[in-house]
This record gives structure tokens, sequence and C-alpha cells, in this order.
């Protein structure tokens, strides 16, 4: 409703010409700054997001700044894609700078809502980002009972990654897709002329996380720690991140944001030790978040305990240096100070 074309048969690639011109929809603009403005005057807790997949600038501003007045849009370009690499790119031909540039790419000053999964995998159409991802044996090996493969190995472990690297780049808010949280292992579809008006996935199998024979609890108690992490930090509403280094070949990623460091190694063979990555701030650094414990199904490769000690050595565009030991498939994110250990509420 922004346009007069309404999108269609026309691409935007950014440049403020194509969002002030005769193809603006001057009254559908007006519209929503009307509605924003008597939203937020009768409810002030009200939340407006977007979903504008053009960029239009000052969509997320306030009117006393000339803006449209919306609190979030959606970064509906991330969720697409992850779907197109894991579509389209072999692990190892994942390419780590387009990535970023994606995850980071929106206007600066207005807030965006960041998910690794949408309606289009999670409803029908597609599908979800843990079939995409374990198709294959998703029905037959997500058994504690049974060896874990190297499918199912590969699938929650990527799921992890992915959304920890989506949680900490992608936005100033986190959405959740209809059991994206756990990994669910099929769509939602409502019964239609096309499935013979079934019933059979007009479910959500939310179920899955409360039985302990099952590896989606894993995924679930990551998505709980992930989140309490976030809630004693605050990496959302901090600035955007900043990222020292992408490296292609290493497929690593670092970046720091709210006085934590986020590692992730998204090598799927090799994992590295003494690995020197640069900081900005000097001091001591232990781990308050691993995608690898036992409770986030992984193989505890990491001792939390762990100290890190940065150098006064200038590294990757940053003051100061320390190593780590990053394994094959994992991410944690550190802290400068003392151990701390976070409470986990229950959902019991």
């Amino acid at each position: 409703m922004l346009y007069t074309h309404h999108g269609i048969g026309t691409g935007f690639s950014g440049g403020y010409h194509e969002y002030f011109g005769a193809a603006v929809d001057e009254e559908a603009v007006v519209y929503l700054m009307i509605a924003n403005e008597m939203l937020h005057e009768l409810y002030p807790n009200a939340i407006t997001v977007a979903e504008d997949v053009s960029g239009m600038p000052a969509l997320c501003l306030p009117l006393s700044l000339g803006g449209v007045g919306f609190d979030y849009r959606l970064a509906m370009a991330i969720p697409d894609m992850w779907i197109k690499i894991l579509k389209e790119k072999k692990d190892e031909d994942w390419d780590i700078g387009n990535i970023c540039f994606t995850l980071t790419n929106r206007r600066h000053g207005e807030k965006t809502i960041a998910y690794a999964e949408s309606h289009d995998q999670a409803l029908v159409g597609d599908k979800s980002l843990m079939m995409h991802l374990c198709d294959a044996e998703l029905y037959t090996n997500m058994s504690t009972l049974a060896p874990l493969t190297p499918v199912i190995d590969r699938g929650m472990a990527l799921h992890k990654m992915i959304r920890l690297l989506t949680h900490g780049l992608g936005g100033e808010g986190w959405l959740n897709f209809e059991g994206n949280e756990f990994g669910h292992p099929e769509w939602l579809d409502f019964p239609r002329e096309g499935n013979q008006n079934s019933f059979w996935y007009a479910r959500r199998q939310l179920n899955l996380t409360e039985d302990h024979l099952l590896r989606y609890q894993f995924l679930n108690n990551f998505d709980r720690s992930m989140n309490v992490c976030e809630g004693k930090y605050g990496w959302l509403h901090a600035p955007q991140a900043y990222i020292s280094l992408k490296h292609e070949g290493d497929k690593v990623i670092v970046f720091e944001r709210a006085g934590l460091v986020f590692v992730f190694n998204f090598h799927p063979t090799q994992s590295f030790t003494d690995y020197r990555i640069g900081i900005e701030d000097a001091g001591t650094y232990r781990i308050v978040l691993d995608s690898d414990t036992k409770d986030n199904g992984g193989f505890c490769r990491l001792d939390e305990g762990t100290r890190f000690f940065t150098q006064p050595l200038e590294w990757n565009g940053r003051k100061n240096c320390m190593h780590v030991y990053i394994p094959c498939r994992t991410a944690f994110v550190s802290r400068r100070g003392h151990r701390e250990i976070l409470l986990y509420p229950s959902y019991s």
C-alpha cells in the first residue's frame, strides 16, 4: 500500500529516489502516520511493526522526526537468505561476508525485528528450517535412544548457530515463528482443497519438547539459554554490532555487541586451537553461552570455566586480542568479568 505500483514489477536498490517520488502513495502513507499516532496516543504500551520489504526510509521513526511512526520493521530478507543458502549451497561454500551483510543491512536508527524462519517455511509452501537441515532422517533419528548420525548432528548444530547469529546480528528485536525454537519437524497447513481438506498438518506439535527421548528438547534448551542470556546482557537494545572478522576460508565470524564477544565457527570439519581474535576492551573473559553443552545437545568440547586473557596487540582493527578454541560447527558468547551463573526459569 506504500506505492501506487504495489511493488509489482519493481525492484528496490536502496536509493532515495525510489522512495520520494510519484510512485509513493501519499494518501496511504498519511493514513499509516495517523494510525500509528492514534495507536501510540491511546495505547502507550502498543508496539507497531511494519512488514515492508522495500526498505522505505523513516518508516520506523516517530512523526516528530518526519517518520511514519512504526516502532519496528521485519527483517524479511533474513529467513529467505537462510533457506536459499540451505537449498543451494554446500556447507563449505557458504558466503560468510554475504551472510553478515544481509544480517546487518538495515536503516540506521530504525529498529528491526530479526527472525530465522518465517511463515514461508513454517506454513505451507516450503519446509521448516529443521526439515531443510535434517529431512532425510528427521522422523527416524531424532530419538536419544538411536545413535547420533552425521545428518542430525549437522542439523542441530547449524540450527542453533543460525538462530544465535540472527539473534545477535539481525536487529533490535527477535521473533520465534511457530516452533522454530525447538526445530519443529513439519509445516502448519489448514484444511484446503490442495490437501483434500485434511487436518493432519493443522497442528503444532509443542509436546515434542516434553518428550525426553527426543532431541528437540536440546534445541529448546538452547533457545531458553539464548533468550535468558540476552535478557541479562541486553544486546538487542545495544548499538549495532562491530564485526571484527569474517573469514571465508575458516568460516569464522567474530563480533562484539553490548560488551559481549560472539564467536562462530561454521566450518564443517575444522576446529581451531589458539585462534586469535580481536577484542576492543582488555580484560579476562569467560563463556556465558555455549551451543556445545550437553544440555544443548552438544559434545562439551569447551570448558565453561576457561578464562581468556587479552593481550595488548592490535588485531582485526581492535586494540587487543586473545586466543580461543573454536570447535567446528559451534558458537559461544563470552563476557569480560567474573563468572556468572544464569538462572533459567522453569516453563513446566
